[in-house]
């Protein structure tokens, strides 16, 4: 079976949620992850750093570098790839987890906020995707995983939050146009998004106690590890869910990911039932 060892991961948002679950999925195997995230020293609102989660990642059997990335800086970007590729001799897969989230109606949405979404969902991918490319064309199995929505136009999604959602919608029409314009060299662009909603601690903050209606970040992860460990050019273009994938892979426990046990997780936006 295919595995992940030795294979190099730039993960954006890489310091907690569902790209830390990603790192330590991938890191079992005793791949490299490149930890490219804002956070370096403690913030007493959102636990984790790069430093904590590169020594979890260690710790789990993988080798990590840390990197203070902001995905918004184009020369940022363009040095931390450059130092990744060079510390651990190429770039396998990159994960475009970093997001910002804005869930208020167009009046209530200010300026600053709309660019956050904007430079960091979509720019963001877009720029992380550019400066990888040189690394994953020589790549034995590149992959790029956007974690964006099916694209589902119903009014409902956007009816409450139209700036959010445009922006998420966004980062997939980015996945779908590079996967297409990618195909030819091999290089698999997908998108993964979950069908419930996912406890991290951002949501916590954004919904108090939404979280304990959740799933755990780690069923984002093993959806994640059968998407990179499948041959690149028989994947890609997709939009995937991630129990859906599970699923496919023959899982049947959902059990062991809810957050409080013997509860009926509440579906995620974007997913009808």
């Amino acid at each position: 079976m295919a595995n992940l060892k030795g294979k190099t991961l730039f993960i954006t948002g890489a310091s907690r949620g569902i790209g830390k679950a990603i790192a330590l999925k991938a890191a079992r195997d005793g791949a490299n992850i490149v930890v490219a995230a804002k956070t370096s020293e403690p913030d007493p609102r959102l636990p984790g750093t790069i430093h904590t989660a590169a020594a979890e990642i260690e710790a789990a059997g993988g080798q990590a570098l840390p990197l203070v990335v902001d995905v918004r800086d184009e020369n940022n970007v363009r040095e931390a790839v450059a130092k990744a590729a060079a510390h651990f001799g190429g770039i396998d897969i990159l994960v475009n987890n970093a997001s910002a989230i804005n869930l208020t109606k167009t009046p209530e949405v200010a300026a600053k906020r709309y660019d956050l979404m904007m430079d960091i969902n979509v720019r963001g991918t877009f720029m992380c995707s550019q400066a990888c490319l040189p690394f994953l064309e020589k790549a034995a199995n590149p992959h790029i995983l956007v974690l964006s929505p099916p694209i589902n136009m119903q009014p409902k999604w956007f009816e409450s939050h139209a700036a959010y959602t445009v922006s998420k919608y966004s980062m997939s029409l980015m996945a779908y146009g590079l996967a297409a314009e990618l195909r030819r060299q091999g290089i698999a662009v997908n998108a993964l998004w979950p069908r419930t909603i996912i406890a991290t601690s951002a949501l916590n903050i954004a919904g108090s106690a939404l979280g304990t209606l959740g799933r755990k970040p780690e069923i984002m992860a093993d959806a994640a590890y059968q998407i990179l460990t499948r041959a690149s050019r028989e994947v890609t273009g997709q939009f995937f869910i991630d129990e859906a994938v599970l699923r496919e892979a023959g899982v049947s426990d959902f059990d062991q990911y809810v957050v409080t046990p013997g509860s009926d997780p509440m579906l995620d936006l974007y997913v009808d039932q």
